[in-house]
């Protein structure tokens, strides 16, 4: 027996999410919380920043475990952005029309994190000499650096985090099944900004501090978001304008509420 549309019954709709449980953080006030909790997490980090970069430049930190980090790097790159969405594209069509919204997501958060680097010097861990610095704070240097600073000294935050972070909340939303994957995916990249020295860690938390603020307003309820919204039902109506004897089918926000498990 098919469905309508030709495949065979047996084989599950991938589309057909509604009756899925929705992410633990539904709400952009949920998200401000958990960036106020990872804020507060890389504020205590500075007492171990030192050590635990000194510890991965003397070559201690796995080098499997470098390797596995390091193909993370894919969902915190602008280009493995670009190259996601076209991944989307290609094989998830009905999800075409969220793509502005993930790209805006994660490439906004990222942007967003870069702008921190504009506001505070930080030096980043492969610039460190560890025998004359022994504390976090001493990493910092000047405040409204702006664009003077080299790339050495852009640590705070973490965009490439931040850009991670943006992504796997978006993607969480369109793709339920994915809620506890993506943000794991996000954890490898900042992890891998660490293991290959280019961030401390607290970079990588206030990175992840930045993505929980700004990717949930092109989400979840916030004029942004409403903005995505009015956008992505007109590529779809057009989209069905220019596919005759297709079924309407109704634009649902991925922040759109659910049942929960």
């Amino acid at each position: 027996m098919a469905r309508p549309d030709g495949v065979p019954a047996l084989i599950p709709d991938p589309c057909r999410e509604d009756d899925l449980p929705r992410p633990p953080l539904r709400t952009v006030p949920h998200f401000w919380m958990m960036a106020a909790v990872l804020v507060g997490l890389g504020a205590a980090l500075l007492a171990v920043d030192v050590p635990l970069a000194s510890w991965v430049h003397d070559g201690h930190a796995p080098g499997s475990l470098k390797k596995v980090a390091g193909l993370s790097e894919i969902a915190s790159h602008g280009l493995g952005i670009v190259l996601i969405v076209i991944v989307i594209a290609v094989l998830d069509p009905l999800h075409r029309y969220a793509i502005p919204r993930i790209l805006a997501a994660s490439l906004g958060a990222g942007l967003m994190a870069n702008v921190g680097k504009l506001l505070l010097a930080r030096l980043r861990p492969h610039h460190v000499d560890f025998a004359a610095i022994d504390r976090g704070l001493a990493t910092f240097g000047e405040w409204l650096p702006l664009a003077s600073n080299p790339s050495w000294q852009q640590g705070f935050p973490s965009a490439h985090t931040a850009t991670a972070a943006g992504l796997a909340i978006v993607l969480a939303a369109l793709y339920p099944r994915g809620r506890w994957l993506f943000p794991a995916v996000a954890a490898l990249a900042g992890l891998e900004r660490v293991l290959h020295q280019a961030h401390f860690a607290s970079d990588v938390m206030w990175g992840a501090a930045v993505g929980c603020v700004f990717a949930p307003l092109c989400v979840y309820g916030s004029p942004l978001s409403a903005c995505f919204d009015r956008l992505e039902a007109k590529l779809l109506s057009r989209n069905e304008a220019d596919t005759p004897g297709t079924a309407p089918r109704p634009h649902v926000s991925p922040g759109a509420s659910r049942p929960a498990a």
